[in-house]
């Protein structure tokens, strides 16, 4: 047993089921003699509904979770020198893509039986943000092992979705700058390409992200449909022990009652040869009788 695979399990686990299992592998460290691993396991934090919401999505959809740091380093490329109205486009897809994010992990949580509000659900896309806008929370995030949900730091030079201070100056060329702006114009062409390779991933993650709803949304009715398919054979099973039962009592009251009549055929069958025996007795003692007075006569 080490840290990280009971911090795997652990995080893993639902927000109700932490305490319990970390205090117990806490436990079986010390019983183990190991008390370093002991304290450490004891000291691992219980994630918020945000924060665990956020883990079982990158340990359920490991694909989408890729794409998502994928598009952050793009993003976080491509961000640098943009204009405002790029920027304005990049943002609305930033959004719509967390957003959905954000939707299918509250739909995972309500699978695993723990529905999560509205506001939390926000506290959730509130993180995709900070995954996307800051590499240290995307590599927290990653690991699958938050406590509590992320926010974009305060200190990140121009947060995604805003233009950076200088960008409406610049975007208007003055008369004393048009010599540097030939010089820029590689430096541009190579922003628009970072630009659309950014929109390209944001495009094939939201397409990816509807097909896995799609899939999903098969899976939970093929689950709805196979719960009836329990529900009823549970059914039919209850009724077949209860006939079965029915049956074996049955059975056992045929088994009683044929004993008895064996019982009482035997006790008939003694009777009558008993009846029998006296009969023949009887007979012999009259043929006697007969006998003796004939040979008085």
């Amino acid at each position: 047993m080490d840290l990280d695979a009971v911090a795997d399990e652990l995080y893993g686990l639902e927000p109700g089921d932490f305490t319990a299992v970390r205090d117990e592998r806490a436990k079986t460290a010390r019983v183990n003699g190991d008390r370093e691993l002991a304290e450490r396991i004891r000291r691992l934090r219980r994630p918020t509904l945000a924060a665990w919401a956020s883990n079982l999505l990158v340990r359920e959809q490991p694909d989408e979770a890729q794409r998502l740091l994928q598009l952050g380093e793009a993003l976080r490329q491509a961000h640098e020198d943009l204009d405002g109205e790029q920027l304005r486009e990049l943002s609305a897809q930033q959004h719509q893509l967390t957003y959905a994010l954000a939707r299918q992990a509250s739909r995972l949580t309500a699978q695993a039986g723990q529905r999560i509000s509205d506001d939390v659900r926000q506290e959730v896309q509130d993180t995709l943000h900070a995954v996307l806008a800051d590499p240290t929370g995307a590599a927290q995030w990653a690991k699958g092992r938050l406590t509590k949900p992320l926010s974009v730091p305060a200190g990140f030079p121009a947060p995604l979705g805003q233009p950076p201070p200088a960008a409406a100056a610049e975007s208007a060329p003055r008369p004393a700058d048009e010599a540097a702006d030939l010089d820029a114009v590689p430096r541009r062409r190579e922003q628009r390409e970072r630009i659309e390779r950014a929109r390209q991933q944001a495009a094939d993650a939201e397409r990816e992200l509807h097909e896995c709803e799609d899939r999903m949304s098969a899976a939970e009715e093929e689950r709805r449909r196979t719960d009836e398919e329990r529900r009823q054979a549970d059914q039919r099973v209850t009724e077949l022990s209860r006939r079965l039962q029915d049956a074996e009592r049955d059975q056992q009251r045929a088994r009683d009652a044929a004993r008895t009549a064996r019982d009482h055929a035997r006790d008939a069958d003694r009777a009558v040869r008993e009846a029998r025996r006296r009969a023949e007795d009887a007979a012999a003692h009259a043929r006697k009788l007969t006998e003796q007075t004939l040979r008085r006569t």
